[in-house]
Order: C-alpha cells, then sequence, then structure tokens
C-alpha cells in the first residue's frame, strides 16, 4: 500500500484503526493520513428560544451566556479532536511507521472522504463510531454512506485486531468480486496467507467458469488457495465458514445493487459487515 487514509473519533474502535492500518503498512513503505471528522452537532449547541419566556434584559443575558458556553464548547471539541488524533499518531509511530499527517476537519464526513480519496490507495473505518450504540445489529452511520461513496477499497475493522492468517474471499462472480480477487493477488501482504475463495449459493456452469478463473488468477501468482463451493444462503454460508475455519479477513464486493433494492431484499455486504466479528476488506 502507497497511501491510506485512517479515519478515527476516539470510540473503542479508533484503536483498532489503528492497528489494521500498521498491518496494511507493513512499516515504512507507506504514507497514512489520519483524520477526525467532527459535525457541526459536536461544536454547536441548539440555543433553546425564550423570546416569549423572559424580559428583554434578562433574555439577552441569558443569550450571551449561553453564546459563551458554547464558544467554550467549541473548543474543548477541538481540543479533544486534536488529542485522538495525536494519541493515533503515537500509535502509529510506536508500530514503525513514519509518514503520518493528520487532519482535523469540520462538516459532512462523506464529504471529507470524497475530498481526499483520489490520491489514497485504501481507507480503513471502524464499523462503529463514537455516538454508535453497541447493540449487535447496529452500525456506525457514516459505514454504508462511506462504503457507496468511495472509489476505493475500503477496510472495515473489527474491535480488536488479530494477526491475519487466513482469509476468505467471498465470490459471487460479479465484477466487484473479480476486483477483490486481483487485489488479492496482487499485493504481497496476502503473499503468504493462507486463502479461502468461496462462491455461495446456485451453482451453475456459468458461476462455475468465473471461480475457475479466479482461483486461476490466484495460483498463478502463488497464493495458498482453497476453493469451496457451497450452495445456500450467502450470508449464512459466509458466516459458517469464517467460524468453521477461523478465518481472520472476510474479502468481498460491496453493494451490487442499488440501495432501493437493498432496502426490498437485504444487502448481503451489510449483513456480513453486522455478522461477522473480523475485518472485512470491501471492494466496489
Amino acid at each position: 500500500m502507497e497511501k491510506m487514509l485512517a479515519f478515527v473519533d476516539g470510540s473503542i474502535y479508533s484503536e483498532s484503526v489503528c492497528d489494521h492500518t500498521l498491518w496494511l503498512a507493513q512499516k515504512n513503505r507507506s504514507k497514512v493520513s489520519i483524520f477526525n471528522v467532527m459535525n457541526a452537532s459536536e461544536t454547536s449547541h441548539n440555543t433553546t428560544n425564550f423570546s416569549g419566556n423572559l424580559v428583554a434584559e434578562a433574555r439577552n443575558t441569558l443569550l450571551s451566556e449561553l453564546a459563551e458556553l458554547d464558544n467554550k464548547r467549541a473548543k474543548l471539541a477541538q481540543k479533544q479532536g486534536r488529542i485522538i488524533l495525536e494519541d493515533a499518531e503515537a500509535r502509529l509511530i510506536a508500530g514503525g511507521l513514519k509518514n503520518i499527517d493528520t487532519h482535523l476537519r469540520h462538516g459532512d464526513f462523506v464529504d471529507t472522504v470524497t475530498e481526499f480519496q483520489e490520491d489514497a490507495d485504501i481507507l480503513v473505518i471502524g464499523k462503529r463510531g463514537e455516538a454508535a450504540n453497541f447493540a449487535k445489529l447496529h452500525l456506525g452511520s457514516n459505514l454504508e454512506r462511506l462504503i457507496r461513496s468511495a472509489n476505493k477499497p475500503v477496510l472495515v475493522a473489527a474491535r480488536i485486531f488479530r494477526p491475519i492468517k487466513r482469509i476468505l474471499i467471498g465470490f459471487d462472480g460479479g465484477k466487484s468480486a473479480f476486483r477483490a480477487t486481483e487485489h488479492v493477488s496482487n499485493q504481497d501482504l496476502f503473499k503468504d496467507l493462507e486463502c479461502h475463495l468461496l462462491s455461495a449459493g446456485k451453482i451453475d456452469m456459468n458461476r462455475k467458469k468465473k471461480i475457475e478463473s479466479a482461483e486461476l488468477l490466484l495460483s498463478e501468482k502463488g497464493r495458498k488457495i482453497k476453493t469451496f463451493v457451497k450452495e445456500g444462503d450467502a450470508e449464512t454460508v459466509i458466516s459458517n465458514h469464517v467460524e468453521q475455519h477461523n478465518i481472520d479477513l472476510l474479502v468481498m464486493g460491496a453493494y451490487g445493487h442499488s440501495r432501493i433494492r437493498n432496502l426490498m431484499i437485504g444487502s448481503t455486504t451489510t449483513q456480513m459487515i453486522r455478522s461477522c466479528h473480523i475485518p472485512v476488506l470491501l471492494f466496489r
């Protein structure tokens, strides 16, 4: 990897984002830009309208005090945001990285991604953010928006990093699945890892030919590959395989259908991120 964008927010996932970034970076070979994107609600306070309840002098005094409080709150949020970045930078430096820059941004998260992603090779984000409910099926509000808007691979970090020894490519024969397969075949990061290629669902001759093409692509680059073809619901088959074979990283295409279609029949991408307790590397 040449350049990576890592997104932290002070949540429990921030350290994991740093650790997954270190794994991708392979010491000094990469440049990492760390971002903490703060939205308006983190730096401002919606003042209640007291115009009908207070006399003019009392109202003006209260509004002045509230404005001062807002200013203090904004300064504290800024300070906290920079501390979060400094902590992330220190963790990456301790892990051996040197080429690091930090960015404290205000505004929309996806706008920031869109602005900075063009010269990046990969984006790293936690599954949930600081404001997320840690219910099992809840995802960070920015996660799907980021994945859908990104034109680069996105690594969704697990809650805790563990060494990556065995990976699984969830292969459905689509263009994004082939991009995922090509990435694994071309990156030295994966050359010594055990690689499982899994196709789930109804298997026909067309699907078999695509699987064989993917298998050939990986084997020609010397990947240690094991191929699995299993009928059944993709989400269930992939989740079971992850558990049964102690998979450390799931690699797959992301959101191959429209948002409307996903609302009607569900999304394999979302289900996999929700159910798997391992990092997921996604390709559009």
